[in-house]
């Protein structure tokens, strides 16, 4: 079009030659009337030859402008390059491939900024800013939503034991291997270093974990390959939270997801762990610790790194039994149980150091607290009930105390799910931490506290029987019993070097002969029977009476 415009332009100066000379020749023989209507004429058809081209050229550009501006706008929204056909003139087919340029690269910033760049999928921002958007829907139309998040179990090992590069190579096998296994309308992207997260639009916490599970056991069952006829094997923990309509909130869906996953890590790793809302009317609440008791946790951890625990148990030996110290009598009780229930010798083991270690968390309580004979105010037992997580920051520090963790972490949650921190029940809890539990239970209540006296042993052992199947494992209990029905050893090393000796086949049996001189008190004394206990309150979670 503007091709023909313009070669009518060109050709406009012809007619106008033409009708000048027709003009001239009419000039000679026309009278003064004929001149005036033939200049008229003339000077018409000329505007109207002016008009024509001009109106043409408006017509195309508006068509070719109005593309442009469509590609432009289209260009916004699109995740693909838009293009302009290259066609016309020089001029618009150098606008045209400028166009095409400009588009391209607009479209490659647009990837890198909603894009994490070693994974290919979406990274944090664009990942929370969908969340909001989520959530907004969700609340419109009360619908469910829920977020998954997925961490690289023991990935900083893959990285020191085969190099960077490797760990980029799992993160990208991870991340492509879930983007391809997840439903179109779910979000897959990267939140940070080996954690990922997965938001489930119109997808309760139940459905979730069904997904995530389905997820899991896809990682578990595929090798990656890091190096030619090389492949390792990946795990994956998984938390979830969700909510549904008004009750959705961003900030507390992410730290309930980001908790849950934090949880699935303690239990052991490679499982899904869905969050469950916390009872403000429970006794104790499970909540994160603070921030300065964890920093302060952190330090001890970092200070004990490189003593294993020895020197953790030197350190716990000048604090009174409840404030931490660790106690032979705690590990003969937990290593005969666990010798009763037929356990292998390195499971044993770590029960032993567990419950040695189990109150480690106690250092980073203020000793007023601990001491205190009074009723606690609720901000003291925050303080109390946070000291299995900081023991098991303390242990976390401490790389050859890792195993210990669980154990250590889940102490005090009871069998029927009303214990803290995470308010596990039954077989969800690890047994270790089901038998130290008993274990500590029995030495507290054979112990003065600052609350109360001493109880003999028939009395510990009913109450141990009366709590089983709710703070208890009934099992463990029974164990218990069995084995100490007459008595307990007395507090020693040696009945703890008797019990490994008897895991190893060089003893048949356990001698008993605390029996006959009854419970002692903390400092090791014979307690009077019959002693009438202290009008006090009693610590939760750490005797059967709580």
């Amino acid at each position: 079009m503007l091709r023909l415009i313009r070669a009518l332009g060109f050709m406009a100066p012809v007619p106008v030659v033409l009708l000048a000379m027709v003009g001239l020749s009419v000039a000679v023989v026309a009278d003064a009337h004929q001149r005036f209507t033939f200049s008229a004429l003339t000077i018409l058809a000329g505007a109207a030859g002016a008009t024509v081209v001009a109106l043409g050229c408006w017509i195309y550009f508006g068509l070719r402008l109005s593309q442009v501006a469509a590609a432009l706008e289209a260009s916004l929204t699109s995740e693909q390059p838009v293009r302009l056909r290259v066609a016309g003139t020089p001029a618009e087919r150098r606008l045209a491939r400028a166009f095409n340029a400009a588009s391209g690269a607009f479209v490659q910033v647009g990837a890198r900024a909603a894009h994490d760049r070693l994974t290919g999928i979406v990274n944090r921002e664009t990942l929370l800013t969908t969340l909001a958007s989520e959530i907004e829907r969700a609340t419109r139309h009360h619908k469910w939503l829920s977020v998954a998040f997925i961490d690289i179990d023991r990935f900083k090992p893959i990285n020191d034991t085969y190099g960077h590069h490797t760990g980029d190579a799992v993160l990208r096998e991870i991340a492509t291997l879930i983007r391809d296994n997840i439903r179109g309308s779910d979000l897959f992207g990267r939140y940070g270093g080996e954690e990922f997260m997965l938001i489930l639009p119109e997808t309760t916490p139940e459905e979730a974990t069904v997904l995530a599970e389905h997820l899991r056991q896809l990682v578990m069952d595929h090798p990656l390959t890091i190096a030619p006829r090389q492949a390792i094997q990946v795990t994956i923990s998984t938390g979830i939270a969700g909510d549904v309509g008004s009750q959705l909130q961003a900030d507390r869906l992410v730290d309930q997801a980001d908790a849950a996953m934090y949880a699935a890590k303690s239990l052991g790793r490679n499982r899904t762990y869905r969050y469950r809302a916390v009872d403000d009317n429970a006794p104790v609440r499970r909540a994160p610790i603070s921030a300065e008791r964890r920093a302060a946790a952190t330090a001890i951890g970092q200070w004990a790194s490189d003593t294993a625990a020895e020197a953790l148990a030197s350190v716990l030996a000048p604090q009174p039994h409840h404030g931490g110290q660790p106690s032979d009598l705690i590990a003969t009780l937990a290593t005969g149980m666990a010798l009763q229930m037929g356990l292998p010798q390195d499971e044993i083991e770590r029960i032993r150091i567990a419950s040695l270690l189990h109150d480690l968390g106690k250092l980073a309580v203020p000793l007023e607290i601990l001491d205190k004979r009074g009723a606690l105010s609720d901000h003291e037992w925050q303080a109390i009930g946070e000291h299995p997580r900081i023991g098991q920051v303390i242990l976390e520090q401490a790389s050859s105390l890792r195993e210990a963790v669980p154990t250590v972490l889940h102490h005090h949650e009871h069998f029927n799910g009303s214990g803290y921190p995470h308010g596990l029940r039954g077989k969800e809890i690890p047994l270790g931490a089901r038998i130290v539990a008993v274990a500590d239970a029995y030495h507290a209540m054979v112990h003065d506290r600052p609350y109360r006296n001493a109880r003999d042993h028939a009395h510990a052992l009913a109450e141990l029987r009366a709590n089983a199947g709710t703070q208890f494992d009934p099992e463990v209990v029974n164990a218990f019993c069995e084995v100490f029905a007459d008595g307990v050893p007395p507090d020693g090393l040696q009945e703890v070097y008797n019990l490994h000796e008897r895991a190893r086949g060089g003893l048949r049996r356990i001698e008993a002969p605390a029996a006959a001189t009854g419970p002692t008190n903390g400092n090791g004394k014979g307690k009077a029977p019959g002693a009438k206990p202290a009008a006090t309150p009693v610590e939760p979670a750490e005797t059967a009476a709580g």
